[in-house]
């Protein structure tokens, strides 16, 4: 019995010390707050990519997407076609769910209706929500409108991506329409769409008369129209920045244009981050590069790749000021990505170009030969014309008949929309196309993607770093 007292008083104190430090523990470390940046350049597919590289950096250049250490590969199919728009396919990455063409954040039974009255199923939880059901800051950031499909389906339930005005009013807290589930409402809305969010008689496009934007303001919102206003806002307060009554100016229509008060994409993420950042809890955000798609269906390669040479500047942008906070990643993830590619090719044997500059076209140029006694000279059609690197698979330019002779200073314009094998409409008619996309990620959690995944899969993945 002695010799067995001490041993039992030095475990007896053991267990008090050890108490005492849990308890000192509960009481002083709190969990570290874990943050979720989601890259999507909307219609960003694989060719899309090498042109953009070859025509900023030549054939041996990087974009900041190609030095991201994990990657995978995403099937992009929707729930009723084999090739997505671009509702359900951000709806897959934001709830996990495989979603109609047309739907906005609902499950396989909703279908596309003018009268969502009209229409099944059941709107489905989005990351976003989650994020904001736990506390953490909640972010959206675009190039389109902030009521279009992609930025919608972060936080939006609606069975016809088309009817903005009805998503509008989901981001307006405590008023008729707003989705609940975003509980005080979104931190950052930047982006285009002001049209949506005012009346009628206020150059809006609302016919119930309500001003979303002065419905915000009120509930403690600050405001921008403008890069100075937005830069000027304070980082303490939610934050809603509309620049333009639609989309935002292409990007190379944006940098040429010295009067613009436009933000670039890399301005706003900028801000974005300023914002979430003094959140307590960590924080969501997402950031579209919107218009590369929308150059696209219009065969117009040029602004394509400049809104995706733009995007990337601003991934660039984006892990450059987390580094600062968090600067090895251990509680950050960045994830970049497409929803859906397009019918973009890259075509002939082209000798390598380099980057195109003022007096080069580089990959908007035509094809010339790489080898033989007539390199560097146009390769040439069955009917001996020259032809384009960059070409579409449809959309409005589509020669009938023999083609005519094109050139570099032609093919390397502004205005310029490549030709097109099928003919399907008017310009902007091109269509989408199905293959796979691909994504980059780094920091926390980033290995758990790599193979060939379902782009739903991406979800969970994201859920899980978020902690959600």
């Amino acid at each position: 019995m002695h010799k067995l007292a001490p041993l039992a008083l030095l475990f007896s104190a053991g267990l008090l010390v050890a108490g005492c430090n849990s308890d000192s523990t509960e009481a002083t470390v709190k969990p570290t707050p874990k943050n979720v940046l989601f890259f999507l350049g909307d219609g960003m597919g694989i060719t899309t990519l090498t042109a953009s590289r070859i025509y900023a950096y030549g054939e041996d250049g990087n974009l900041t997407i190609d030095t991201l250490p994990e990657t995978a590969f995403l099937k992009t199919y929707s729930h009723d076609s084999q090739v997505t728009d671009s509702a359900p396919s951000m709806a897959a990455y934001m709830t996990g769910v495989k979603s109609n063409n047309g739907v906005i954040s609902m499950d396989s039974d909703a279908t596309q209706q003018a009268d969502c009255s009209t229409s099944p199923g059941k709107a489905v939880t989005t990351l976003l929500e989650l994020a904001k059901a736990a506390g953490m800051g909640t972010g959206v950031v675009t190039t389109t409108r902030v009521t279009h499909a992609t930025p919608a389906a972060t936080y939006a339930h609606i069975c016809n991506r088309d009817l903005e005005n009805d998503i509008a009013v989901q981001l307006v807290p405590n008023g008729t329409g707003f989705n609940s589930a975003l509980g005080s409402g979104l931190d950052v809305i930047l982006g285009g769409g002001r049209k949506q969010f005012l009346p009628s008689d206020a150059s809006g496009s609302r016919t119930d008369s309500r001003n979303l934007i002065s419905e915000l303001q009120a509930l403690g919102y600050n405001y921008a129209s403008t890069l100075s206003e937005m830069n000027a806002a304070s980082t303490d307060k939610p934050l809603l920045g509309l620049f333009n009554g639609s989309h935002l100016s292409y990007e190379l229509d944006r940098v040429k244009n010295a009067g613009s008060t436009e933000p670039s994409l890399s301005d706003m993420t900028t801000k974005a981050i300023d914002v979430l950042s003094q959140k307590e809890k960590g924080f969501f955000l997402m950031v579209e590069g919107g218009r590369i798609d929308h150059a696209l269906h219009d065969t117009n390669a040029k602004r394509a790749l400049q809104d995706t040479i733009a995007f990337d500047t601003a991934i660039k942008t984006a892990i450059d000021k987390m580094k600062v906070l968090d600067p090895e990643l251990k509680n950050t993830l960045i994830v970049v990505t497409a929803d859906h590619d397009h019918t973009l090719v890259l075509n002939g044997y082209a000798k390598r170009t380099g980057k195109t500059t003022d007096s080069e076209a580089g990959v908007l140029g035509v094809v010339k030969n790489y080898a033989g006694n007539s390199v560097g000279q146009p390769a040439t059609d069955a009917n001996g014309m020259p032809y384009s690197i960059i070409g579409f698979g449809n959309g409005s330019n589509r020669v009938d008949g023999p083609r005519t002779a094109i050139d570099d200073a032609m093919t390397s314009a502004d205005d310029y929309r490549q030709e097109v094998v099928f003919e399907v409409g008017t310009p902007g008619s091109e269509t989408h196309g199905g293959t796979h996309v691909f994504l980059g990620a780094t920091g926390m959690g980033a290995d758990s993607f790599h193979g060939v995944m379902e782009n739903t899969a991406v979800f969970n993945k994201l859920k899980t770093a978020a902690g959600l």
